[in-house]
């Protein structure tokens, strides 16, 4: 019983200690171990969050170009190249048609050939005064006729041939199917829906922001991107120049990284509403709030710290302007700071990098 309330008073001093802020309990189990980086001067402009959403550049619905029966279709999740087939018509009566067409060229072309002879020998005679002018010039006529009428039955294959092509109908571009918009055994009619077809690989940011920030962004500005789950940045790509008169909204797109970004996310564009201005800045999780305001904690040349109260400013993405007692080149400490105090000695395990 003496062992066991001796414990319990032992552990009931350790709370005291460490609510009167007194370090010796933590001086026995060593320095505390902390993740540093540095104050900076950077420059910074205030900013607004704007929601945008990433989408494909490359996001089609192909459609039937015929009239004919959907007799194959590809699966959900399929990837295709470029040229590759994604869903099949019924090709029976194009087939025939196409067949028609060739013969008909070759029945013109035998037309054609044979007044070639005919007017070839009918020349030669006229020369030899044995036949007659008039004789000559109506075989020429008709092998004029021939060779027109020849063009259009190659016209009418050609169209033959394409209808037959267009059967199948082909990605025009590397992607994904995403969507069957047709079932087996429909008749489809021209400009009928089949697949939806999207590019997984060539993402951008469509987002509308306020005409206020117009003026502070420009092609090949980079801008700070988050959502829930991670952040990163995103270049602009380009800034469409007409606002509309009953939102106060324009559009901006910028090129979002595959490996990042998926289509459909919804994500939010740190924009700018002023000018940047050089500021001294730390990283935000440098940041200790509590009650009786913002506060820092500056490491000193004696591998400890000293917490240094700073009054908050501009915030762009992970850093923030602070005033106070701190200058560029400040190390400060952005990891561990939670239970440290005033003058408490630190053990510096891993310095951030940029």
């Amino acid at each position: 019983m003496m062992i066991r309330n001796s414990n319990k008073i032992r552990f009931a001093t350790l709370i005291l200690l460490s609510i009167t802020g007194t370090n010796s309990v933590a001086q026995e189990w060593g320095p505390a171990r902390v993740v540093t980086d540095y104050a900076t001067m950077q420059m910074l402009a205030p900013s607004v969050e704007v929601p945008g959403t990433v989408v494909s550049r490359y996001d089609s619905r192909l459609a039937a170009e015929l009239e004919a029966k959907l007799t194959w279709i590809a699966e959900v999740g399929t990837e295709v190249s470029k040229g590759d087939t994604v869903a099949r018509l019924e090709d029976f009566t194009f087939k025939i048609r196409e067949m028609e067409a060739e013969s008909l060229v070759e029945r013109e072309q035998a037309r054609v050939t044979f007044l070639e002879s005919e007017l070839q020998r009918l020349e030669q005679l006229s020369g030899q005064n044995l036949s007659a002018k008039s004789q000559l010039d109506q075989t020429a006529s008709d092998l004029a006729i021939a060779r027109s009428d020849h063009r259009i039955a190659q016209a009418k294959l050609g169209y033959a041939q394409i209808a037959m092509h267009v059967t199948q109908i082909r990605a025009p571009f590397d992607g994904v199917i995403t969507e069957r918009l047709r079932n087996l055994g429909e008749r489809l009619t021209t400009a009928d829906e089949v697949v939806r077809l999207v590019d997984p690989n060539s993402l951008e940011i469509v987002a509308r922001a306020p005409l206020s920030t117009v003026n502070f962004i420009e092609k090949g500005d980079v801008l700070s991107i988050s959502n829930d789950y991670r952040t990163g940045d995103a270049p602009v790509r380009t800034i469409v120049p007409f606002g509309n008169p009953q939102s106060h909204m324009f559009e901006i797109r910028l090129d979002a990284t595959p490996e990042l970004w998926t289509v459909g996310e919804s994500v939010r564009l740190s924009m700018p509403t002023a000018e940047a201005k050089e500021v001294l800045a730390v990283p935000r999780d440098a940041l200790i709030l509590r009650r009786e305001g913002a506060s820092v904690f500056k490491v000193t040349d004696q591998s400890a710290v000293s917490q240094v109260k700073v009054v908050v400013g501009l915030g762009a993405g992970a850093l923030i302007e602070v005033f106070g007692d701190l200058a560029a080149g400040d190390e400060v400490v952005i990891r561990g700071a939670e239970g440290l105090s005033d003058g408490a000695t630190i053990d510096i395990v891993r310095a951030a990098v940029d």
